[in-house]
């Protein structure tokens, strides 16, 4: 079924798993979920033009139906199937914070030399990483991959998957600590990528100003090149100039970039290191990184009819959420606000992590503070600090159509499942 199933992928390379965005001539895979079962679309998505449907619990006797005991996994297998005919070079990069960015800027900078296959998005986990390996094609020079993980194990085997020759974790932090339960178990699993790279030789790029990330190579016995970058690698100075980081790094023009903050000079001093080791010109890597927007709202600068926005909705843990109130601190505007939404997935210490930000936002020179969610509302309650609290982001939405903002620079930050995206685009921020 194996080598049918790539013979048919090899005709139609054009994979879908959502019937609403079904293209003609596509290969459908019938996942399911806990709220959703693709077999019950599998004929739907033949109806509106895919080729073939893969499907595990099926009934129907259409010809174009393929049976396999199990959807996804002949999606991970067909994805491993089609790694392994490509001899290029392929990186893989995990981390609790700024892997997307990291990711989009080194692709940004390989661009300038190879053709790219990387993950588009944050198509990040079991499923979006076999998707994303399945788009390289005769066209593909280099191969970059993002993992994600929310728990034990599933590095290791998102790894094997791709079978990288470089890889780099940028950082180490409290992220989906409700899964991994420890900052040891998140260690643990984002190390699998270096533990995967010491036994087959490969290349590690590391922040050799992250201690955490010194001692899990020190630990390690890595067989491959080991690849540091860093503030005390390079010989850089950063400032924000205008909102924006600028960096001056030896042997490069200077940078400058449109990303906010600081907290993002590993990013490009990562997306250096790999573009150094690919041979990528100096002068068209700067001109790469400084034409990169930021977008998806990652520390995203939006300037609206009413306020300038900085959108950095899409994440948040202990960590980034620290390190944005940090940079907003710095930031240019005299009337600022901050709109924070609760940070998810952080377990037993969830509480203790909402209190330490609003303690925090108490020490910050703001005109106006909007907590969304009950556990900054719990928090914030607790603490007796100021604010306005809302249980979810459309009583926020509710509240500013009669009491419109104008003139702030607002800082919008919170997990992607409160969902302050939706005040973005509400427009009562201005549009």
């Amino acid at each position: 079924m194996e080598e049918k199933l790539y013979s048919l992928f090899l005709k139609h390379p054009d994979v879908c798993t959502d019937t609403r965005q079904i293209r003609p001539g596509c290969l459908f895979f019938a996942l399911r979920g806990e709220r959703f079962d693709g077999n019950l679309f599998a004929l739907e998505a033949l109806g509106k033009g895919a080729a073939y449907a893969v499907v595990d619990n099926c009934s129907g006797d259409d010809p174009r139906l393929i049976r396999v005991p199990d959807a996804l996994e002949s999606l991970q297998q067909l994805a491993v199937n089609h790694r392994d005919k490509f001899q290029v070079p392929v990186i893989a990069l995990t981390g609790s914070n700024g892997k997307t960015t990291t990711k989009e800027l080194i692709q940004a900078v390989l661009a300038t030399r190879y053709c790219v296959t990387a993950t588009k998005g944050n198509l990040n986990n079991h499923i979006g990483v076999p998707l994303s390996l399945l788009d390289m094609n005769r066209d593909t020079q280099a191969g970059l991959f993002e993992m994600g993980a929310s728990h034990p194990g599933e590095i290791a085997f998102l790894t094997k998957m791709i079978k990288p020759d470089a890889g780099l974790i940028t950082n180490i932090a409290g992220a989906h600590i409700e899964g991994f339960e420890t900052i040891e178990g998140v260690k643990k699993g984002k190390g699998a990528l270096y533990d995967y790279l010491a036994s087959s030789g490969g290349v590690v790029f590391y922040n050799s100003d992250d201690p955490v990330l010194c001692r899990m190579l020190e630990e390690r016995n890595i067989k491959g090149k080991t690849i540091a970058y860093g503030t005390g690698v390079q010989g850089i100075k950063a400032e924000i100039t205008e909102g924006v980081l600028q960096l001056k790094v030896d042997g490069y023009p200077l940078i400058k970039t449109n990303l906010a903050g600081s907290y993002n000079t590993p990013n490009v001093l990562a997306a250096l290191a790999v573009g150094r080791y690919y041979g990528t010109d100096p002068l068209e890597t700067v001109r790469a990184i400084a034409s990169y927007r930021p977008s998806n709202n990652r520390s995203q600068w939006i300037q609206t009819s009413r306020n300038l926005l900085l959108s950095d909705a899409y994440n948040a843990n202990p960590v980034s959420m620290a390190l944005s109130l940090e940079n907003f601190t710095a930031s240019e505007g005299s009337r600022k606000c901050l709109v924070l939404g609760d940070m998810l997935e952080l377990g037993e210490g969830s509480h203790r992590e909402h209190l330490k930000i609003v303690a925090q936002v108490g020490k910050m020179n703001v005109d106006k503070v909007f907590w969304v969610g009950p556990r900054f509302t719990r928090a914030v309650e607790e603490s007796r600090a100021a604010g306005m609290c809302f249980p979810h982001v459309e009583a926020l939405i509710t509240y500013l159509e009669k009491d419109l903002p104008e003139g702030f620079v607002v800082l919008i930050k919170g997990s992607n499942g409160i969902r302050l995206t939706k005040l973005i685009a509400s427009g009562v921020l201005g549009k």
